[in-house]
């Protein structure tokens, strides 16, 4: 009986350490979602603009080649 309680109250005191730390990762979480604006983070990331530009040609080429003959306007 001695090693149940033990036991039991081992089990206590992680879940409570648990429970804790869950605790501080959810305010942790809606501290930083709340103060981080994506958009904000995203402006500026792209350093260079070249190789930015040649995704967005790579990107479009890709889209144009993938559509069917018949939609395919030839302007590009």
């Amino acid at each position: 009986m001695r090693k149940t309680m033990l036991d039991e109250t081992a089990i206590e005191q992680r879940l409570a350490k648990l429970e804790q730390e869950v605790a501080a990762l959810k305010q942790k979480s809606a501290a930083e979602s709340a103060s981080t604006n994506w958009l904000q983070n995203l402006i500026g990331s792209i350093s260079d603009e070249d190789a930015f530009l040649q995704a967005l040609k790579y990107g479009q080429e890709f889209r144009d080649s993938d559509k069917p003959v018949d939609e395919y306007d030839g302007s590009r």
